[in-house]
């Protein structure tokens, strides 16, 4: 294959990865998908001596770089606030993702909300998640809804919360959902399935 034509498919596969990353859900998918794109496309104007468009690439590879570094550490990034489970924002949250919420947990529109703590989990200014759970004995909360926003579905909205959580006297997290996905989700946070058929995350 002619030279010329590889240089331009580098070219317009590192256009194609950056386009591509603006459709992502996650966060942290976006910033991997468009850091590789803004590297291929750095390399291909390198090659095309176009060196100001190959500076602008390299900055954005920084910039995803520190960004996938702060969503690393997730005690930096997130904070954590218990609310009331009548709470006025978390009640319009919870009616804004109902569609959702059903498909993930659809049985929680049934529990009874009485003796049950609410949180939400913020990045920055953005919602990330919010959790509604019940206070068991021991120290334990049984998860009824424990969900991520779609740009934060990447375990690391639950690792700081349970982490959290367990400065504030929690030591033991279960979840008695059926759902596929969620049961994926809770299986890479360390919850392992009890003889009962329970999920759980112990300290």
């Amino acid at each position: 294959m002619d030279t010329k034509v590889l240089i331009e498919a580098l070219g317009y596969l590192g256009s194609a990865l950056v386009v591509v990353s603006m459709l992502m859900t996650s966060v942290r998918r976006l910033r991997i998908i468009n850091m590789i794109g803004s590297i291929i496309f750095a390399i291909y104007a390198l090659i095309i001596r176009s060196y100001p468009t190959a500076l602008m690439n390299f900055f954005l590879v920084g910039i995803n770089i520190y960004h996938l570094l702060k969503l690393r550490n997730v005690h930096a990034s997130y904070t954590l606030t218990e609310v009331n489970p009548t709470d006025r924002f978390l009640e319009m949250l919870i009616a804004s993702n109902r569609a959702d919420i059903e498909q993930y947990f659809p049985d929680y529109f049934k529990k009874e909300t009485d003796g049950t703590r609410a949180f939400i989990i913020m990045h920055d200014h953005e919602v990330a998640g919010f959790t509604v759970a019940k206070q068991l004995e021991n120290e334990t909360l049984d998860l009824y809804l424990d969900y991520s926003t779609p740009a934060y579905r990447d375990c690391s909205v639950g690792l700081f919360e349970y982490d959290e959580l367990r400065t504030r006297g929690v030591r033991k997290f279960i979840y008695t959902g059926n759902n596929p996905d969620h049961i994926q989700y809770v299986e890479k946070i360390g919850f392992k399935k009890n003889e009962e058929g329970v999920y759980v995350l112990n300290q």
